[in-house]
């Protein structure tokens, strides 16, 4: 059996837990209603899970035209996209672009949530925001996910990951669950790490060109159920997925043919690849 599609999710708030679906339309910019809403401080930066791990709590559900909210201590409330108005808001203090204003009930709810003045908006037009152009083309568009609008992640890496975690000074750590890493996707079928070396993928009938590595960050080492950190992922990948200063798990995707649908079950194919002694393109 080959190359085969296992998991598929999205995430519709940034840094917010994720939903598992069973299919998903690839637009150009991610999966659609993937991070298309943000919560943002008063400056406008947006507020992520690095800083505020208890926003890993908060249950996000797509609704025909806006999105439910549910988070421990507080009631649940409905949000609907808004129209505008439009506000400048940055990620990590880059380069700003325009996001709409949800309504003052939404800052609110928000703000009870991460514990400090915040508002929530969103990405009524995803073509605003461009990825790297060092890295992918000029014409190459991203939700509000970090920096590309797909993460792959394969089965067998977080099983080799798993077991290099058992094997260190951390052995009696339980093993990692894939929702650490937040992928929109995971495959199985390929040894481990041999996304290193992929450059162009196939899934179902979409295509996509892997740009870049995933260098992780510290959300990594909290855990998705109960916003505790801890020391891995990160201190196993230090000693065996370091390079350039930091340490690297995944694969960012960007779409070539958007508009198709992927489903779990998919057959995946490698179209391209080159060795990867080194680790991912950085």
């Amino acid at each position: 059996m080959g190359l085969q599609l296992t998991a598929i999710n999205r995430y519709p708030v940034k840094s917010c837990r994720g939903e598992a679906v069973s299919s998903a339309v690839v637009e150009p910019w991610g999966l659609a209603g993937d991070r298309r809403w943000m919560v943002v401080d008063s400056g406008g930066n947006g507020v992520t899970a690095r800083e505020y791990p208890h926003l890993l709590l908060v249950r996000p559900e797509l609704i025909p035209g806006g999105v439910r909210l549910r988070a421990p201590g507080v009631d649940d409330i409905e949000v609907a996209e808004p129209q505008g108005p439009l506000t400048e808001v940055s990620l990590f203090h880059r380069r700003p672009f325009a996001a709409s204003l949800a309504d003052d009930a939404a800052h609110a709810w928000m703000s009870a949530v991460v514990g400090e003045p915040s508002r929530f908006v969103f990405q009524d037009d995803p073509t605003r925001r461009p990825t790297n152009p060092e890295v992918g083309a000029t014409s190459d568009r991203v939700s509000l996910a970090d920096g590309y609008p797909l993460l792959v992640t394969t089965e067998e890496s977080l099983d080799a990951l798993n077991t290099l975690i058992a094997q260190g000074p951390m052995a009696s750590a339980a093993p990692l669950a894939m929702t650490r890493f937040r992928p929109s996707i995971v495959v199985s079928g390929d040894a481990a790490w041999a996304e290193d070396g992929w450059r162009r993928l196939r899934v179902g009938e979409a295509e996509f060109r892997a740009v870049k590595g995933c260098d992780r960050c510290v959300m990594t080492t909290i855990d998705p159920n109960t916003a505790r950190a801890g020391k891995e992922p990160i201190a196993t990948l230090a000693r065996h997925r370091k390079w350039d200063g930091a340490t690297w798990f995944g694969m960012n995707l960007v779409p070539d043919t958007p508009g198709v649908e992927i489903h779990i079950g998919d057959e995946v194919e490698v179209l391209s690849s080159v060795p990867a002694p080194d680790g991912p393109p950085r």
